[in-house]
């Protein structure tokens, strides 16, 4: 039985054109076992749900990949994790990669945006947790950055073709009409990149709409991945704004967490 035929009917699976072998995957609400406020399928376990709920809903996912979902601590930085056969669950970082078959690099968000990534030749996969804050980084490098180097370091992508090499497929997030931010979120993308002012719409008292999915854009064709697909910052991708599909922690506070997934079969 393929994996794909125990996917929840509202799962997103990305439309991109990923080489043979390379599945992905992003959970929405529905699925799982949990009640409200985290029904049905949170993925958290740092968020108050039962955990023989979340422990279910995990292994659900699970079969429903036919591969090992590796839940890291995200803490809203730039670090990436190799993945291999014995890394467990629960290390800090903000980004997995993995040659390896079977082990999927797994992103939990609930209004951050994740951002899958693979070779065009289909030798190597990642999953980055891209918030405001891991998304800007320090003097320009962040999580896209710091991911498209393990690409490098890993030999998948010679600088010359790094444009047609890599592709990735942004997942739902905060959209650009709900993601109200002070203008030193504003300065951490500008400081470095001045064309990231035109992700930025004007609110009264110095507040500002962001367009994160824009944005992430920007920083992954600045980095020499151009083909990007995905959340166009439209409002069905909206995290916030489509509450019966999607967690949203800053709608709801309490609240589930969905997860983006990319895998080697």
């Amino acid at each position: 039985m393929h994996p794909s035929v125990l996917f929840a009917s509202d799962w997103l699976v990305p439309q991109w054109p990923a080489p043979a072998g390379v599945r992905a995957v992003c959970t929405t609400r529905a699925g799982g076992v949990s009640a409200p406020p985290y029904d049905t399928l949170n993925l958290g376990t740092h968020v108050g749900d039962d955990a023989a709920c979340v422990a279910r809903n995990r292994a659900l996912l699970q079969a429903a990949l036919g591969a090992r979902p590796v839940f890291l601590n995200q803490v809203h930085g730039a670090h990436m994790q190799a993945l291999g056969p014995q890394t467990p669950d629960g290390l800090e970082a903000d980004g997995a990669f993995t040659r390896a078959r079977g082990l999927a690099c797994t992103m939990m968000v609930a209004d951050c945006l994740p951002i899958l990534l693979c070779d065009t030749r289909g030798t190597m996969v990642a999953a980055v947790h891209a918030g405001w804050r891991g998304l800007a980084g320090s003097g320009g490098a962040g999580v896209v950055e710091t991911i498209y180097q393990q690409f490098m370091a890993q030999g998948v992508a010679e600088p010359a073709q790094a444009a047609i090499e890599l592709i990735a497929w942004l997942g739902p997030c905060i959209g650009p009409q709900a993601f109200e931010v002070g203008s030193e979120v504003r300065d951490a993308f500008t400081a470095a990149a001045p064309q990231a002012a035109a992700c930025f719409r004007p609110l009264p008292e110095g507040k500002w709409l962001a367009n994160l999915p824009a944005l992430a854009r920007q920083r992954l064709q600045a980095a020499g991945v151009s083909q990007v697909y995905g959340n166009d910052s439209s409002p069905a991708w909206c995290t916030v704004g489509n509450p019966s599909r999607f967690f949203s922690y800053r709608r709801d506070r309490v609240s589930g967490r969905q997860a983006a997934c990319i895998w080697l079969e």
